[in-house]
């Protein structure tokens, strides 16, 4: 039994695809390891405690020789013992704000994740819009298709009754099935469309190809887009460029941290030694230490060949880059911006005509009918009529469509797609 096909609006496809998607699950653990990584532990603020300890058991062989001979002592084989232990306690204190920098370069590195995954959603949710409507596009052809195909069998039926009264001959016969068949595969035709277009958007959802799904929408356009807002909300809300504005934060957090390496770094060293060492024979028997200790650590670099000069500079280098690729994300999208807006509004003008040649169109194709009934038209003519009323058809289906796909791409740059 065929599984039942389930209801989809856009909203559907797009939750769903959110929901599936392996590449958003992979930004979500970028994301996830953005935010582990965000803590002063990995930027080197905490304290740093370790232990060892050591047991070591030996033999050897022993020969001492004193003034007094009779103190003299030679032994073959003897074992000792050596046991030691130590925990050991690292605080940086100072080291010209490295610890601050990273810490604050972390953070932005977490936020430009949760961009990074902002800006794939955005893409993805795209995607699927535009699938999801193309799909409604080719099952709009389907109707204009059909509503051709009523008009070719009412011609056919006129033919019929004509020869039976002999007003009409077999070859207007044989032309007006021959139209139909046409008509009807090119039907068939479409369906291929539609089920491709299907799977294609099946396969933006992760869900298996074969699934069986309804679509019943149609395509409207949001007709008070204002490009200015558009503009606006490209550069301060585009995901991409957000991204770039922090790459460049992080950069110059780069730079910073860099410098730090040329300041003085101070640090404290804090904690317990624990030795013991126990021979079998020899001058010393047992040797005992153990207690605290503390120490300050400074290091000054002096001169180690420029490295940290140069690669300070190198780092500043990297942020004039960055500041070049957000310039140029800006430039490209905002230009995007404009050729969609001139899209969204020459075709929303084409929407309007289209709609009245349709309407004539149709009002054409029937009047033909009428005459051909009354003999007052030929098949040639009807047949143009219905080539009139599918081109109109088509042409106001592909319009829509070329609105609200630039509606969408306008809604996706400045980051106003619901998802």
């Amino acid at each position: 039994m065929a599984a039942q096909a389930q209801n989809l609006t856009s909203e559907d496809a797009v939750r769903i695809a959110l929901k599936n998607s392996m590449g958003i699950q992979l930004a979500k653990n970028n994301v996830e390891i953005a935010n582990i990584n965000n803590s002063y532990g990995i930027a080197g603020g905490l304290p740093v405690v370790s232990g060892n300890a050591s047991d070591q058991e030996q033999s050897t062989s022993l020969k001492q020789e004193y003034a007094n001979p009779a103190n003299n002592k030679s032994s073959n084989n003897a074992f000792s013992n050596n046991l030691s232990a130590q925990v050991n306690g690292y605080m940086l204190l100072y080291n010209g704000q490295r610890v601050v920098t990273a810490k604050k370069r972390l953070g932005m590195i977490e936020a430009q994740s949760k961009q990074q995954l902002s800006s794939r959603a955005l893409v993805l949710a795209y995607n699927v819009l535009l699938k999801y409507y193309d799909v409604v596009r080719q099952q709009s052809y389907v109707r204009t298709l059909q509503a051709s195909i009523d008009a070719q069998k009412q011609q056919l039926a006129i033919v019929q009754a004509q020869q039976s009264v002999g007003l009409a001959n077999n070859a207007d016969l044989f032309q007006s099935q021959v139209d139909l068949n046409t008509e009807v595969q090119n039907l068939q035709a479409q369906q291929l469309i539609i089920d491709q277009g299907k799977t294609d958007l099946l396969t933006l959802l992760t869900l298996n190809p074969d699934s069986a799904i309804v679509v019943e929408d149609t395509i409207l356009v949001d007709r008070n887009i204002q490009l200015a807002n558009i503009m606006t909300a490209v550069r301060s809300a585009n995901p991409d460029i957000i991204a770039a504005n922090e790459q460049i934060a992080i950069n110059q957090y780069i730079e910073k941290e860099t410098g730090a390496l040329r300041y003085p770094s101070l640090g404290v060293n804090a904690g317990y030694n624990y030795s013991r060492t126990k021979n079998s024979v020899g001058f010393s028997l047992l040797n005992l230490n153990y207690g605290p200790y503390a120490a300050l650590t400074l290091n000054i670099p002096i001169f180690n060949g420029n490295i940290y000069k140069k690669q300070q500079q190198a780092a500043g280098i990297n942020i004039r880059n960055a500041q070049l690729v957000r310039d140029t994300l800006v430039l490209n999208y905002t230009a995007s911006a404009v050729k969609s807006w001139q899209a969204y509004t020459n075709n929303l003008q084409q929407v309007e005509t289209a709609k009245s040649n349709y309407d004539l169109s149709k009002r054409l194709l029937d009047l033909v009918m009428q005459k051909f009934q009354l003999k007052q038209a030929t098949i040639v003519d009807v047949k143009n009529a219905q080539q009139s009323f599918e081109n109109a058809g088509f042409l106001l289906v592909n319009v829509t469509y070329a609105a609200k796909a630039a509606e969408i791409t306008l809604r996706r740059y400045a980051n106003q797609l619901t998802y």
